[in-house]
Order: C-alpha cells, then structure tokens, then sequence
C-alpha cells in the first residue's frame, strides 16, 4: 500500500538515549478508481489549475482542491477515501523523495574533489584536472566523475516507525528522509 506524504522537518525523541526522527504528514487522498490493486487517486498540490485538471475534476466528482492526480497501490477496493488503516500496523515502511536539487555543480561540489594549491600563480583552481588517458584507450571512460547536474533524483531507503498519530495523519520514522521540508513524496507499507 502507497500514500503520498509531505515531509515536515526532523527532531528527535525525548527518551534516553534520544532518537533522530523525521516528520511526515499523509495528505488527504481520493481514490478515484481502482483497477486490480492499481488506482487513479487524486490530491492537494498548490493552486495549479488547467482544463485536463478540470475535465478530471468533473469526470469524478472532486472538489476543486484536488488538483493533482497519480497512479499508486491501495488497499481500497472501491473510489472513496483512502484506506490508512494497514499504516497503523506497519512497522517498516519505504520513503522515496527526491533529494534537494543543487543545479550544475563542479567536481569540487559533486564528488569531493580536493582541487589544486591555493596560492604561487599556479591556475589549477577549482578545477578537476586531466580527464583522459595516454595512447590507448585514448578516450575518456564511461561514468567518469565531472561537473554536471547534482541533487533532484529521487532516494528511495527504508525507515522504521516510531509512532503513527491517526487523528492528524502525522508518521514518525526513525532517521533521515532525502528532501527539502515540505516537499511531497511516497510511502509504502514494507512491513
């Protein structure tokens, strides 16, 4: 079983020793229909609007907050709510958020590379340096570590929960969670 969740930010237990734990809230979902275990389900995501939202909107009877529309596994056997109650039993779940992007990053940045000297005229810099091989194979190597687009993939890793508050839909998961606060991802029942 899926859910769309929002990160909410992390703390930590008040036990002893303390926890390091990260907030996720289950936003409100509409299933819309189900198709063998499969469902179209609907939720709140901003004020974005355009006509396929609304032909959507009209074809199943939503309020106009639900904006947003995916495809993910339910426990739900017909349209309606979402069904919570297998978060209440789960003891494992699986997170997946999309990391914070960082745009076009250099060697220095992405992989940790060290750069050249800091002073004497050399013009080494931030620089990552020779990238190629001598004569044979005479062509730079696949995945080799450059510059280039780092952050905005998406992370999926398992968490264990802490505790589940089903009257405000908020889950704590033991650890840390890839995302910015407030950004949107998926939970699924592991365990």
């Amino acid at each position: 079983m899926e859910y769309i969740v929002e990160k909410i930010g992390m703390s930590r237990t008040i036990t002893v020793p303390s926890k390091p734990v990260t907030l996720l809230r289950v936003l409100d979902t509409k299933v819309c229909e189900v198709n063998e275990g499969t469902a179209v389900v609907a939720y709140n995501s901003g004020k974005k609007t355009n006509k396929a939202i609304e032909g959507q909107q009209k074809k199943y009877n939503l309020s106009s907050e639900f904006n947003r529309f995916a495809t993910m596994n339910v426990a739900n056997s017909e349209a309606g709510d979402i069904d919570l109650a297998p978060l209440t039993e789960a003891k494992v779940i699986q997170v997946s958020f999309k990391t914070k992007g960082r745009g076009f990053s250099g060697g220095m940045k992405r992989w940790n590379f060290s750069g050249g000297p800091a002073a004497h005229g050399h013009r080494f810099g931030r620089r990552i340096g020779s990238i190629g091989n001598a004569e044979w194979p005479g062509r730079v190597m696949k995945g080799k570590k450059m510059p280039g687009q780092y952050g905005n993939t998406l992370n999926t890793v398992k968490n264990e929960i802490i505790s589940y508050d089903a009257e405000n839909k908020i889950l704590v998961v033991f650890g840390s969670v890839s995302g910015a606060n407030g950004a949107l991802g998926r939970v699924k029942v592991a365990k």
